[in-house]
């Protein structure tokens, strides 16, 4: 086994070695508990406790020895932990126990516990486990059924690690993590930005829904149609088009219409105003009902990525507002599109039903109709607006705008773990309704502002992941050898290591690849 890149070849330091875990650690020691009192306190680590890569754990919640005896894991200050279940351990949930006051501690029977010997320092063990590229090669080596993989204990004894000598460690140590730490404020920094952005982003949606952000052009261009002149035409439109389609029904049933068939128009509910905020002069409240010519369901047909069926959109190919087509499957069986099945400009996709409730309401308006027809799936619900006054696009932007996601979420119910918005709730959602014009210089200036946005936060995630880079960098670094230079009065560390293992009763003789001078491959 090697923690070394295949196309690297490195030499470590002269005064280096390699070690199994094994042989500089004590793996999951068993501690003797019997002597002490059920009454006494100790610490306790749950698995939440546990920060992601490895940035520390939280002691502060105590238990009662008779609590913990049983069924959890011990461990005392100076232990490292590693999370052996998945995805705690790709999430890098692990850290040095600090020092404790009360010396004992338990925690979730999920960590590994690896006890320093005199051979190697806590940190420098932690440091090391940190690593993205251990936690890659023990991902491959998990074992275990699907959503219960664990690292073996049988695998991690044999993992290889650089061991320098004692006070080079110490050395190194100091180095990273003053390094380290100049590189955590920076991502702090950026990920402080990154919220700023995403509340700037929710206050600008919110300024456009409100009316905020046209006020100063507003003002300056009176409006040729109010929005609840324009309600009232949405309205007549629809009822135009119910009209048009029951005619034709009965033209293709050869009957003439009966007397009073008018009168079975389904008269579209207004929303409920009351509790709702005044909105600006012209501007009304509609329901999504008021404003939509029907609504539908998706297909509940199986899909895959290489069927040669018609491509179905899923809860992936929403994202930002706008339908992502790079990722998509295709129906199993042969859906035959009615005429108006298929998605069209002024549609809007609302996902009704997740096991994550911000998902739930997450919607896209379709723009520009695709080059083929495009179907999508049942956990999708499609709004199609009246044509000549479609407001789509203002549909979508209020659903996402934080008012409307208060709306979605207080109305999801919950059942076996999944949330769920019904299409007659997502058709009451009351809708703040301008003139077309206004809403189209509202989208236009809020586009501008999204993009701005966007940009800012493209370049905020290539420094995160230029920060990701450096890190590894930096624990490469730190493991080959480069961070500081050796000192020729080190004691080697195969020297410490022998008398270790001799203090142990004997050992496997060092491999080749250990000895002073031995070329090998780079650490990761």
């Amino acid at each position: 086994m090697s923690f070394f890149p295949a196309h690297q070849d490195n030499a470590l330091p002269a005064s280096w070695t390699i070690a199994s875990l094994n042989d500089v650690t004590e793996l999951n020691p068993r501690p003797n508990l019997s002597a002490l009192p059920d009454g006494m306190e100790v610490h306790f680590v749950p698995m939440a406790a546990a920060a992601e890569d490895f940035r520390g754990l939280d002691i502060s919640a105590r238990r009662r020895l008779s609590e913990v005896r049983k069924g959890y894991t011990a461990f005392q200050g100076g232990d490292v932990l590693l999370a052996k279940i998945t995805p705690c351990m790709e999430n890098g949930k692990g850290g040095l126990v600090p020092m404790l006051p009360m010396h004992l501690a338990f925690g979730s029977t999920e960590f590994h516990v690896l006890r320093p010997t005199d051979v190697i320092e806590g940190r420098w063990l932690s440091h090391f486990l940190s690593r993205p590229s251990f936690r890659r090669e023990a991902r491959q080596n998990m074992t275990g059924t699907a959503g219960q993989l664990r690292v073996p204990s049988k695998w991690l004894a044999n993992v290889k690690i650089p061991v320098a000598p004692k006070s080079e460690q110490a050395r190194v140590i100091a180095k990273l993590e003053e390094l380290l730490s100049d590189l955590d404020a920076g991502v702090a920094e950026l990920k402080a930005a990154q919220q700023k952005l995403q509340r700037y982003r929710q206050s600008l949606l919110k300024a456009a829904v409100e009316g905020a952000l046209t006020a100063e052009w507003r003002a300056k261009n009176p409006p040729t149609e109010t929005g609840a002149e324009l309600l009232q035409r949405i309205l007549g439109e629809r009822r135009a088009r119910w009209e048009e389609q029951q005619l034709a029904k009965f033209a293709a049933q050869g009957k003439t219409p009966p007397k009073g068939w008018k009168d079975k128009y389904p008269e579209p509910q207004p929303p409920k105003t009351e509790g709702l905020p005044e909105l600006p002069e012209g501007w009304v409240w509609a329901s999504v009902n008021q404003i939509v010519a029907d609504s539908s369901y998706g297909t509940s047909a199986k899909c895959a990525y290489d069927s040669p069926g018609v491509p179905v959109l899923r809860i992936p190919n929403i994202s930002r507002g706008e339908l992502d087509f790079r990722d998509l499957k295709h129906a199993t069986v042969d859906l035959a599109l009615e005429r108006g099945d298929e998605l069209q400009s002024g549609d809007v996709l609302v996902i009704r039903t997740n096991g994550s409730i911000g998902l739930v309401g997450r919607c896209a308006a379709v723009i520009a109709t695709p080059d083929k027809p495009h179907y999508f799936a049942s956990y999708l619900v499609r709004l199609r607006c009246v044509e000549s006054t479609a407001s789509h696009r203002w549909i979508a932007t209020f659903l996402t705008s934080t008012r409307g996601r208060r709306w979605l979420e207080a109305r999801a119910a919950s059942s076996a773990g999944q949330h769920n918005i019904s299409l007659s709730s997502l058709l009451t959602t009351p809708v703040p309704l301008p003139a077309l014009e206004e809403q189209l210089k509202s989208l236009l200036m809020l586009a501008e502002g999204l993009e701005a946005i966007d940009r800012y936060e493209r370049a905020v995630c290539t420094s995160l992941a230029q920060s990701a880079a450096q890190r590894q960098n930096l624990l490469r670094a730190a493991f080959r050898g480069e961070l500081v230079p050796q000192d020729p009065n080190d004691e080697p560390a195969s020297v410490l290591l022998e008398r270790l293992r001799a203090e142990r009763g004997g050992a496997v003789k060092p491999a080749r690849a250990e000895r002073k001078g031995r070329k090998t491959k780079g650490a990761a």
